[in-house]
């Protein structure tokens, strides 16, 4: 062999490498927090009632599945931008109850978003969480067997609702978010004489509900987690209910652009007392996740979401003083 071809081939493996290693520096950059499985459906067999039924088979409760299109029109006249635009929200009990034990901020993912949607009608796309998505946003370690348990029947689920489909590669760029990417907020209820802390709680809720209402947020789903809790003999709280919230004022600007935050929408907030604390918390997943996730830098989507963001945090801060 001689030195010339030898010389040749120590290029081509310094080429290689450089190039390698390039394309890997280039992958840590990504961010990975969502991903969109997507599949052809021009013969539009697959339907909201046969997703529906994908992720019951594989385990999940519905919490929602609300047809923001019909939303859309009703409330700006639009909702032609998708021709199916869906916002479905699903529990797993098992999984959940066995997180929430150790990682009470596991709230924060019970129940699950996903968007269901289809800019033509000739293919479809669920957008959720990927296991590093649902690892950041509750803190739950990515190692975490439940956890990844969770993550894997999602992923069955997906593959069951869009049995011919496929994961698209998304380029997301990792920066830096503006803000905190969890809110939360410990206080005190306020138990009058004679009632117990249930009666606190309940009406505490009816407060803050009708103060977040009064703002245009939409309480889309009401789940009282306690119960899966009790079912899997999990006795560590008085209480642990979760709201699913949306503002369409936010998403629809958003989704136009960006439809895949469904992921993120409607957000999950928490509200639990463990019996071993005095504090009563409070938490959801602030819009910077959206921000940060999905590379969102246009003033059309960035202005409702930060106003969002600052009305609701002010809402639960005036319930608690």
């Amino acid at each position: 062999m001689n030195k010339r071809f030898l010389s040749i081939l120590s290029f081509l493996a310094i080429f290689l490498f450089a190039n390698l290693s390039q394309a890997l520096a280039s992958q840590d950059k990504l961010r990975d927090d969502i991903r969109i499985y997507s599949m052809k459906n021009s013969d539009g067999k697959i339907t909201a009632k046969t997703i529906e039924k994908a992720f019951k088979d594989s385990g999940f409760e519905i919490i929602g599945n609300n047809n923001m299109n019909v939303a859309f029109e009703k409330r700006f006249g639009g909702g032609k931008d998708f021709k199916i635009y869906r916002l479905m929200f699903v529990h797993n009990k098992k999984y959940g109850a066995k997180l929430l034990k150790d990682f009470p901020e596991f709230g924060l993912l019970a129940p699950l978003s996903t968007s269901v949607y289809s800019k033509d009608g000739k293919t479809i796309n669920i957008s959720s969480l990927s296991l590093t998505g649902m690892s950041r946003i509750s803190g739950v370690p990515k190692t975490n067997k439940d956890l990844i348990a969770l993550h894997d029947q999602m992923t069955k689920a997906l593959k069951k609702a869009l049995p011919k489909g496929e994961f698209i590669k998304l380029s997301y760029k990792k920066i830096r978010p503006d803000g905190e990417l969890v809110t939360r907020f410990a206080f005190n209820l306020k138990v009058e004489d004679g009632d117990d802390i249930q009666d606190a709680k309940d009406s505490y809720q009816e407060t803050m509900e009708g103060e977040i209402e009064s703002l245009g947020f939409i309480v889309a789903g009401f789940y009282p987690v306690i119960d899966d809790l009790s079912e899997n003999d999990v006795d560590d709280y008085e209480f642990y209910d979760t709201y699913s919230i949306c503002k369409l004022e936010v998403i629809y600007p958003v989704h136009k652009k960006h439809p895949e935050v469904g992921a993120f929408a409607p957000c999950t907030m928490y509200m639990y007392k463990k019996k071993d604390e005095n504090f009563t918390r409070m938490g959801y997943p602030s819009v910077y996740n959206w921000i940060m996730s999905t590379n969102i830098y246009d003033d059309e989507s960035l202005t409702p979401l930060i106003d969002a963001q600052d009305q609701l945090e002010s809402a639960i801060d005036s319930t608690i003083e």
